[in-house]
């Protein structure tokens, strides 16, 4: 055996000495001999299910993960996790449970891991809360891990027109409000999601699986390969191999990866791309399972200080696909590194830097490749698509303790907008009055009671944003709640208000016809009722509890503010 093999390790409580003859019996019955038991033991966390489109493929990658595994000279055992399609839940009251999985994928995570002591851990999954919720349990585990995404889905396309799930939800509202046919809406149903992988766009699961490489957590490509690619095989296998070498090594292990560096780094890139604003709520929740500080004011630092250099779905119309070709995640980190907006010395799973790692890349492509509307998928930092980043905090008296707004979806025109206010509990409510045609250019549309407490659960505003793009007031209507947005979410949609309505935040007490006004470049965000008049309706004014049950009901009691990540306490 190795001096590597001999290295003491979280395993051998289970797998060394006469007292473990019975647990030793158990791995036995599983087909282990003594040369796997000798080996340090990984638990491969395979996510697989024919229920979600990004992980329906995962098992072929599954088994790439465990050649590499085995190879490097270790022992896989494989479990796996639940897992919620956004897309499936959106809409209805499944998608309370969306942000709410995350913690259980966490704890789910957490326990098979330390039940039965396992070195390491291959974390392999796509989608939206699936993929923060396994580096919560890394963060909190601190045992060597390496994620692996299943890779983005490839856009569909109707003859040179091409098509995502974000354009689906929008052709609801077209469909209503008499733009397009049923014929035409069937014809983009047949064809917008066409095989495996997360969602095409920058949505969530895409913009998470980028900022793990730039977290340190992933290899290079795991953000941008298609989940079709041969190299997205190859990227599993190659991530089996670092972690064996990390568990055989002895780290570094995911605490001293995700540190303050390398968590301003992931701020770096989400700037840079234009990410989905669900990754505030999830690198909070990171950082807090590994113990480094973070609140919105480093967010709007980097938002201030990082220009957006991509402009991807649904923002714009390139996608993941295009962004791999053009060179990926580390030809937008190579630019930032140049730039001096990322740090080069943070550690990562290859055992290198990531400026080593980004050097082992390679230059790039030799030119500029162009994007689908002529323009390079990758803009230069001397000419970038914003000279701030993609996300901004906004505060004021509707939301003291912050608010989240996606400013690379909105246009010029709508980021400074006042207009009176259309009230309503919940987002069933206010999907059926856009539907209907009951809101008017100019209004603001105010959905409250939907945070991770009054939910609960956080639920995501897609049905609703995007029947207002259907409708053709996606520029022309504001939205604001204290639930969240898609990452497919595009225009003026400020979400995350911070306190909550059932908290006693203030949106609780805007009443139709309020005067609301905003302005992101001054990151302002205002309820035009004066201070006397608040304080008189909110002597009269308590919030509903959720009539839940169950785990939301748990939930509920223990699930803290947006802008602390949404953690349980």
């Amino acid at each position: 055996m190795s001096d590597a093999c001999s290295r003491p390790r979280r395993s051998q409580v289970v797998t060394t000495g006469p007292e473990r003859a019975p647990h030793r019996s158990l791995f036995r019955a599983l087909g282990f001999d003594d040369v796997d038991l000798a080996r340090p033991l990984i638990g491969l966390v395979n996510t697989q299910s024919t229920l979600i489109p990004g992980h329906m493929h995962l098992d072929r990658l599954a088994l790439a993960a465990h050649e590499g595994i085995c190879a490097a000279g270790c022992t896989v055992v494989e479990f796996g996790t639940i897992g919620i399609c956004d897309g499936i839940a959106m809409g209805h009251g499944g998608m309370r449970y969306s942000l709410a999985s995350r913690e259980l994928i966490a704890d789910g995570i957490e326990a098979m891991a330390q039940a039965h002591a396992l070195d390491g851990l291959l974390l392999l999954a796509s989608c939206d809360k699936i993929v923060p919720g396994m580096l919560m349990a890394a963060a909190r585990l601190d045992i060597p891990c390496v994620l692996v995404g299943g890779g983005p889905m490839l856009c569909g396309r109707i003859g040179d027109e091409p098509l995502d799930l974000m354009d689906m939800f929008e052709a609801v509202g077209a469909y209503r409000a008499g733009r397009i046919d049923a014929a035409r809406l069937r014809a983009m149903e047949l064809e917008a999601c066409p095989g495996p992988g997360s969602c095409a766009g920058m949505f969530t699961a895409n913009s998470m699986n980028c900022l793990a490489e730039a977290l340190g957590m992933a290899l290079p490509g795991n953000g941008t390969i298609p989940a079709v690619h041969g190299r997205r095989v190859a990227l599993a296998r190659a991530a089996g191999r670092a972690l064996a070498g990390l568990a055989l090594q002895g780290g570094p292990t995911p605490r001293q990866i995700i540190d303050p560096a390398s968590v301003r780094n992931s701020l770096a890139l989400d700037m840079a791309l234009g990410c989905s604003s669900n990754t505030v709520l999830h690198l909070a929740a990171i950082a807090h399972e590994a113990g480094v500080e973070f609140d919105l004011n480093l967010v709007e630092t980097m938002s201030r200080q990082v220009p957006q250099v991509c402009l991807l779905s649904p923002a714009g119309e390139d996608r993941l696909e295009d962004l791999d070709r053009a060179g990926g995640v580390p030809a937008v980190l190579r630019q930032l590194l140049e730039a001096g907006l990322l740090q080069g010395g943070t550690p990562t799973v290859t055992g290198r830097t990531i400026g080593e790692d980004l050097a082992a890349c390679g230059p790039g492509a030799p030119c500029r490749v162009m994007g689908r509307t002529g323009q390079p998928v990758i803009r230069p930092m001397t000419d970038p698509v914003a000279r701030e980043g993609g996300l901004a905090v906004l505060r004021g008296n509707l939301a003291p303790d912050g608010a989240m707004v996606k400013v690379g979806g909105v246009s010029p025109g709508m980021r400074s907008h006042r207009g009176p206010a259309r009230v309503f509990e919940g987002e069933e409510a206010a999907a059926r009055a856009i539907l209907d045609g009951l809101i008017q250019p100019g209004d603001v549309v105010v959905i409250r009671g939907e945070g991770p407490a009054g939910g609960p659960g956080m639920r995501e505003m897609l049905a609703p944003t995007a029947a207002l793009v259907g409708a053709g007031l996606g520029q022309r209507v504001a939205l604001i709640t204290d639930g969240r947005f898609s990452g497919a979410t595009r225009g003026p949609c400020i979400g995350h208000i911070c306190p909550e309505a059932v908290h006693g935040g203030p949106i609780g007490l805007v009443h139709d016809g309020d005067m609301i006004s905003f302005n992101i470049a001054e990151r302002s965000l205002r309820l035009e009722v004066d201070d006397l008049e608040l304080a008189r309706r909110r002597e009269g004014w308590f919030p509903g509890a959720p009539r839940v049950s169950g785990y939301l009901a748990r939930y509920a009691r223990l699930v803290g503010p947006a802008n602390k990540g949404a953690v349980l306490s």
